[in-house]
């Protein structure tokens, strides 16, 4: 059995034998408490309890600025394919292409974030035409 984390999955529970039937994959709804020591209890509880603080994080901040962080996301994976070695252009094209979505068919809804948001695409547009012209 195994336990899932944010580092990989953790075996939990007695060893198994060298060559035995791990049996059918077990995922978190067959995991009990009582199959996990004192310690991995712990670590659950823990982890919870932090997924629960960041729950009522992203409740407590406006909409605008958890979708502008998102769309800044966009940006730095169009930006990643556009200055690759080997630029791929249309991975970069499809991250433009969902950036130009999200802010345009947001139009005014996005806060104090979105005239950084519409100078961040403007600038994947021009490089992208930089990247993209055959070199002489």
């Amino acid at each position: 059995m195994s336990l899932w984390t944010p580092d990989g999955e953790r075996p939990v529970g007695r060893a198994e034998a060298p060559g035995a039937d791990p049996g059918p994959p077990i995922g978190p709804e067959d995991l009990r408490p009582e199959d996990l020591t004192e310690d991995e209890r712990a670590q659950l509880a823990a982890m919870q309890a932090e997924m629960e603080q960041v729950r009522h994080q992203l409740l407590a901040a406006p909409a605008s600025v958890v979708i502008a962080n998102h769309a800044m996301g966009i940006y730095e994976l169009a930006a990643i394919h556009l200055t690759a070695p080997e630029p791929r252009l249309p991975e970069a094209v499809l991250a433009i292409d969902a950036l130009t979505a999200l802010v345009d068919g947001l139009d005014g809804r996005l806060g104090e974030a979105e005239a950084t948001l519409r100078e961040a695409l403007g600038q994947l547009r021009t490089a992208y035409l930089q990247v993209s012209k055959p070199s002489d």
